[in-house]
């Protein structure tokens, strides 16, 4: 591919953040996904608040809050956006061993805010595994993505199928 083609590439092939400030300002919102694979018996303790470390499901949610507020600190080239919505929601399925992890972000703005709710359902994740590893150190974090974005350019996306459940 033609170096001229990559947008975070300038013309001397270094990198750089896009300018989007001629990009309409629309509402925009994007919800991304996750799964924590545990056992029946740490998800019923998660459910219980009955972990030594506490109530893990609040100590991810702020977690994942403040991940989605600092992205621009963490994955280089990301704008820094004034979020107007984080929110990070849980579903036990203890059956199962999992925690499902879902993170919708927000904002009136020039750029999507994927990267945004991907880095709160991360972040969510690895704390609920730093609260579950004394208990389960095989737990693992699987499916992080991008389940449905709107506005922009492109519009509404919405994945047709989903690693839930």
């Amino acid at each position: 591919m033609n170096q001229s083609n990559f947008t975070h590439l300038d013309k001397a092939g270094s990198a750089h953040m896009v300018d989007v400030g001629k990009k309409s300002t629309t509402y925009r919102q994007a919800v991304a996904v996750g799964t924590v694979q545990t056992t029946p018996a740490v998800v019923e303790q998660i459910e219980l608040q009955a972990l030594r470390k506490g109530d893990v499901l609040a100590v991810a949610r702020v977690a994942g809050i403040m991940a989605a507020k600092r992205t621009s600190d963490l994955i280089p080239l990301c704008h820094p956006l004034a979020l107007t919505k984080v929110a990070v929601e849980f579903e036990l399925l203890t059956e199962k061993g999992q925690v499902f992890v879902q993170a919708t972000c927000a904002v009136e703005g020039s750029t999507g805010v994927e990267m945004e709710a991907l880095t709160a359902v991360s972040v969510a994740a690895l704390t609920i595994h730093d609260m579950c590893k004394s208990v389960d150190p095989s737990l693992t974090i699987n499916g992080i993505q991008l389940q449905e974005k709107t506005g922009g350019k492109t519009g509404h996306w919405r994945r047709e199928h989903t690693t839930h459940g």
